[in-house]
């Protein structure tokens, strides 16, 4: 069913077609979602309490978090705290993380004492650890069964889940031991043992492991469950590639709006307050328009100089821009290297290197074009820059040179130097560097013309 069609019924108070057993099981509850998430807030809670209870919970975990804290909000305690608690574990604890921190006491206290009291252990570890992204549902068997054995124990004690593509194996204690795909289940003899088909090897997690050292085991693995264990190797859970997915796309849109000059946001762009749009922007623009101040006082520095050679105050917006362009270019191809751990913090004499090299050879042809340019205007008779031209041009073509090396240089040395400092290289954003570039542009500009047009201009 196309999703005109799902938002057709919706609207329409048609809900018996969607999300009941033997109706159009063709539709899945990410499509509803999807369509309730589109919806203003009054229509999509309606839609969303005409559904059965088991339903509910099961629509709930894939609408925005935007959404689901509007819900929860309306409905009564009892109904709040049966979806709650028949949430997936990593769902429960990604609709806690979005509330804010009154909101989550409240709502702790709906859980029962079990799923409090892993919600309270998720929430205790550090923001970037796996543990916040653990799912306590998985299976698990012991070496000492049969394969029939096992399988009929899997059928008894365990759901169908995306988890359960993977059988862990476990000893008394609960130490895991291998992993067990479940094909090898289906093509072995079933009277052989768990320990005859195991292969010993098992890639696992550890509780204390960032969120980015997982998305990076899961592409070197190409896994689609990991499971996840504490130092004493006692297996606490597993994490899905769906749920590496999504972290792996809110760092990646958490570190695109840093970079472009702008707080996170907690909620999506048309979901965000206009007033905490407004906030979240201007705190950086503030910041960036401060340090811009710097550029009218560095100016002022050369008042001398430009006073005396009013024509080159025409090529500061060439000069300065360059520099900028060239900066953000180097930091943009610097974070996202250390993102995807291309680089590291020890690469940094490399990376000098190379961008020396590339700010040296782009400012020469950059330099060369502003050479050529200022010539044709003067030939041409398009405009008169007076006898020393020549000079003016060569003033442009060193200081082009030296602008562009220096944007590069700072744009790829001040994300390794935040890496450096435990701080977030996205921050290092383009605008932010651009900025830097343009004060410190003005005083290279200025200085190599005071020094080339000496006795001449100045």
């Amino acid at each position: 069913m196309k999703l005109k069609e799902i938002k057709e019924k919706i609207l329409s108070g048609d809900f018996k077609s969607l999300l009941y057993p033997g109706t159009n099981t063709d539709i899945h509850p990410a499509d509803v979602a999807k369509i309730l998430d589109t919806l203003p807030v009054d229509i999509a809670y309606n839609s969303f309490i005409a559904f059965p209870d088991k339903k509910k919970a099961t629509l709930f975990a894939y609408l925005g978090h935007f959404l689901q804290r509007k819900i929860v909000l309306r409905l009564s305690i009892q109904e709040t705290s049966y979806i709650l608690n028949h949430l997936s574990s990593t769902d429960r604890y990604s609709f806690f993380l979005s509330l804010q921190p009154i909101e989550r006491s409240k709502f702790l206290g709906y859980l029962s004492d079990e799923n409090k009291a892993a919600t309270h252990a998720m929430l205790g570890y550090p923001r970037q650890s796996v543990a916040r992204l653990v799912n306590t549902d998985f299976a698990a068997i012991t070496a000492d069964m049969t394969i029939a054995q096992a399988t009929e124990h899997l059928r008894k004690n365990h759901t169908d889940s995306d988890t359960a593509n993977v059988i862990y194996v476990v000893d008394a204690k609960g130490m895991l031991l291998d992993d067990i795909p479940v094909r090898r289940l289906v093509l072995n003899d079933p009277a052989k043992t768990i320990k005859d088909i195991m292969d010993g090897v098992v890639i696992k997690l550890n509780i204390n492991d960032s969120a980015d050292e997982a998305v990076t085991r899961f592409k070197e693995y190409d896994r689609t469950v990991l499971p996840v264990v504490n130092d004493e190797n006692l297996l606490i859970g597993v994490i899905t590639i769906d749920d590496i997915i999504d972290v792996a796309e809110q760092r990646n849109t958490r570190e695109l709006q840093r970079f472009g000059g702008v707080e996170s946001l907690e909620y999506p762009y048309v979901k965000t307050p206009i007033f905490s749009l407004i906030r979240k922007r201007g705190g950086w623009l503030i910041i960036l328009f401060l340090s811009e101040m710097l550029t009218a006082t560095a100016m002022g520095y050369f008042e001398n100089e430009i006073a005396k050679a009013v024509v080159l105050a025409l090529f500061v917006p060439l000069v300065i821009s360059s520099g900028g362009n060239s900066g953000s270019q180097a930091a943009t191809l610097i974070i996202r290297a250390l993102a995807v751990k291309e680089l590291t913090i020890r690469d940094w004499w490399y990376v000098m290197k190379r961008e020396i090299f590339s700010g040296l050879c782009l400012g020469v042809i950059l330099g060369t074009i502003g050479f050529l340019r200022i010539a044709a205007w003067q030939q041409l008779h398009w405009y008169n820059y007076g006898q020393y031209w020549v000079s003016i041009a060569i003033t442009i073509f060193f200081s082009l040179i030296g602008i562009i090396m220096w944007g590069t240089l700072s744009g790829s040395m001040i994300p390794i130097i935040l890496k450096k400092c435990k701080l977030d290289p996205a921050t290092s954003s383009a605008p932010f560097v651009a900025t830097l570039v343009d004060v410190t542009g003005l005083v290279i500009y200025f200085s190599i013309a005071a020094i080339l047009l000496k006795g001449k201009l100045l």
